[in-house]
């Protein structure tokens, strides 16, 4: 049996706060707060946003739903008792994010105002995870009374195959329409695409529900006395008829645990004395494995749930860099993705120029339209710079020569472009300036449109040169020089070098403002200094670039309560123009910010700055949700008996932010690799105060493994040398 129901899709409609924000096209509105807290998974291309009984799109308006490659495939799934919500007793992730489980039971329900079925009678476990392109559910249901139990138990559905610019507060024009077929026990739902591409939604129960028609199906249950039964329920997005059919239940759920634990292979482990530290450690851990992607070109660690689920250069490249002393693989993954990806053409819709390193990518119907124009988008400024560093900081972490030659062409490019369109005046710094109306108005990581401005609160008009921009330009010289000189080319090499050192004295005169004891956030158009004191002062330390008479009070200023709030620094001083700690990028906390500026401070020597750094951070995460650092939260200073205050559509997880407590690990523990020596290197190292041990498990430099034990006795460390598979010589350097 077939029913076809044809539905028109309706036009999305307006939303307020899209419509305030008049200049801010990629906005992302909060326009409610949820009823039940929030729950992801996530699995290739494929992820989930659910509350927190395992439902979606309760909450109008919401960002949940399970999308696949920038389309959501379903908007609704509500789970109803005799047409009652059923109560929550309890939602939890497993450890490593693979399976969200909630139990359930049945309120009070009434009939012609006779309880009829008393509360807490009925035990419903809920059990739901996604494996390739499919999620699985399975509904345990068990009667806990001594009588019979008859029930009606209904799950509401649909789609409304919102490409996630959509749900993001998008309008459009137009769109596809919509079809629904039931056949027997599954219900197909089908988009026709303005793209001409049709997505599909199935959902196949079992066993056959009672009833199912085009958005509810519905169980007749009957119970005896201690009876247990199941109903599972698959969710397969864009299914296709030539698809192999998905997995029964349980085996899905061994193949996606296998699939987790071999994912998890070759990372170094992390066991601290601090139990609670190790939570946020494993919660880190599970999340950058959730969001590793595999790809063409091997795993790519995709931004953030759920607005960035997807191939980000600028985050990929950050995420890998925090993560290159613990796993260097990642970083292999980043580069060869963006290197396949890397611009040859002159494509003003996309900023594209050859050379240039990828923005964004995105497989939806608006990017194929070129409603937005992030199909493949070039439009950050920094993403380039960051791949050559990376590419040399890979290098002279493992040693990886071959990998090394199969990227030199790409790293050419890239600096030809940094000393090309990235310059376009030629005045040496690198700057960005959309080509399109249509593009990011700003192009770095702060790419709000009020991120960037003079110490009036003016905005700055391009081209702008970022600080923290030159920065990554000299250490990828810096590095690419190293890298030249290995290869065997030693003029190269020597250019590259001469380059720098001319970047770095250019960029002293240019950035630094003693008015304000910092650098500049960035020289406008007409080469003006915005003299604001921000949080990209910090990162810039990371890059080498500063001398270390400035380093010191950078630190200094950074660590002043203007920026420092005992959570974390802020990326923008409280006395300054714009300052606003509800804000996206004028005075909010970015875990990623924090670790760049703690490997900065630990370059300068500015331990006891690590330390303040992380010991803040820790504590904002024993505060969060699944001890989970999110994207940013509010930059409001700590007050005794209160956590850091969440910001509200701050993706969570997010991989530069999960990864945060790996980058303070190796900030305090100045941790340096030479393969060509055999030697790892404690540069400086120190451990904050909630930290009396630190143990590396299967720490690896090229084909040795070793296992090292750091202590703490107040401001001293010792260090042991557990176990060493191959040549090694681990020391301590104190300068």
């Amino acid at each position: 049996m077939v029913r076809e129901l044809k539905l028109i899709s309706q036009q999305a409609q307006p939303l307020a706060a899209a419509e305030a924000v008049q200049q801010q096209p990629f906005y992302i509105p909060a326009t409610n707060s949820p009823m039940r807290p929030e729950r992801t998974l996530k699995h290739g291309d494929t992820f989930a946003v659910l509350d927190s009984h395992g439902d979606i799109g309760i909450s109008a308006g919401g960002s949940d739903g399970i999308f696949d490659k920038d389309t959501r495939y379903l908007s609704r799934l509500e789970l109803l008792l005799n047409g009652e919500q059923p109560l929550l007793l309890g939602s939890n992730l497993r450890d490593d994010n693979a399976v969200l489980t909630v139990d359930l039971t049945n309120p009070d329900i009434y009939f012609e105002e006779r309880l009829v079925l008393q509360k807490d009678t009925l035990h419903i476990l809920r059990s739901i995870f996604l494996w390739r392109g499919t999620a699985y559910q399975r509904l345990g249901i068990r009667n806990h009374s001594d009588g019979h139990l008859a029930i009606h138990l209904s799950l509401s559905f649909g789609s409304d195959f919102a490409d996630v610019f959509e749900v993001r507060g998008m309008r459009r024009s137009r769109r596809g329409t919509s079809v629904v077929k039931i056949e027997d026990s599954k219900a197909i739902l089908d988009y026709a695409g303005l793209d001409d591409v049709t997505r599909r939604t199935s959902l196949s129960f079992d066993p056959a529900p009672t009833h199912l028609d085009r958005g509810i199906c519905t169980y007749a249950l009957e119970l005896p006395p201690g009876k247990r039964m199941s109903i599972f329920l698959t969710i397969e997005c864009n299914a296709i008829a030539t698809a192999p059919q998905p997995k029964h239940f349980l085996r899905g759920m061994h193949a996606a645990f296998r699939e987790r634990k071999i994912a998890a292979q070759g990372a170094t482990t992390i066991r601290t004395s601090n139990q609670l530290f190790n939570r946020v450690l494993c919660r880190s851990m599970a999340d950058l494995s959730m969001l590793m992607t595999h790809t063409p070109q091997g795993s790519y660690p995709y931004a953030g749930i759920p607005w960035y689920s997807t191939t980000f250069g600028r985050d990929g490249l950050i995420t890998a860099l925090q993560m290159l002393w613990c796993d260097p693989g990642i970083a292999l993954g980043v580069l060869r993705r963006l290197a396949a990806y890397q611009s040859n053409t002159n494509d003003p819709a996309s900023d594209a120029q050859p050379g240039k390193i990828l923005h964004e990518m995105r497989g939806g119907e608006m990017a194929a339209l070129r409603e937005v124009p992030f199909e493949l988008y070039y439009g950050s400024v920094d993403s380039t710079p960051l791949f050559v560093m990376l590419a040399g900081l890979y290098f002279e972490r493992t040693g990886d020569l071959e990998t090394l030659r199969q990227l030199w062409p790409h790293i050419e490019a890239a600096l030809q472009w940094i000393d090309g369109p990235g310059d376009a005046d030629g005045d040496g710094f690198v700057e960005y300036y959309r080509a399109t109306e249509q593009g990011l108005a700003n192009q770095g990581w702060k790419d709000s449109q009020d991120a960037i401005f003079h110490a009036d609160g003016q905005l700055a008009v391009g081209p702008i040169a970022l600080v923290e921009v030159q920065g990554y330009v000299y250490a990828a010289k810096r590095l690419a020089a190293r890298c030249a000189s290995r290869l065997g080319n030693e003029s190269m090499a020597r250019a590259l070098d001469e380059q720098a050192s001319t970047l770095a004295a250019r960029f002293d005169d240019a950035f630094w403002c003693p008015a304000i004891d910092s650098y500049a956030l960035a020289l406008d158009g007409e080469k003006r200094p915005c003299a604001v004191r921000t949080s990209n002062a910090g990162q810039v330390l990371f890059t080498g670039i500063v001398r270390a008479d400035r380093a010191a009070k950078v630190a200094e200023e950074l660590l002043r309560p203007s920026f420092f709030t005992q959570w974390g620094i802020r990326t923008l001083g409280s006395d300054e123009a714009r300052y606003n700690p509800m804000s996206y990028h004028n005075g909010s906390i970015w875990p990623h910010d924090n670790a760049l500026i703690a490997l900065g401070f630990a370059r300068y020597g500015q331990k006891h700055a690590v330390t303040r750094i992380f010991a803040g951070l820790f504590d904002a995460a024993t505060y969060m949700d699944f001890h989970r650092l999110p994207e940013l939260f509010c930059g409001f200073r700590r007050s005794h008996g209160h956590g850091p205050t969440l910001y509200p559509v701050a993706c969570s997880p997010q991989a530069w932010s999960c990864v945060t407590p790996f980058a303070l690990i190796a900030a305090s523990l100045g941790l340096e690799f030479e393969p060509a020596e055999r030697e790892i290197r404690l540069r400086n190292p120190r451990l904050p105060e909630f930290l009396d041990e630190v143990v590396l498990s299967d720490l690896r430099l090229g084909e040795t493994t070793v296992d090292l034990s750091v202590r703490r006795y107040g401001e001293n460390i010792s260090l042991q040398l557990m176990r060493s598979q191959g040549q090694v010589q681990v020391s301590v350097l104190y300068s």
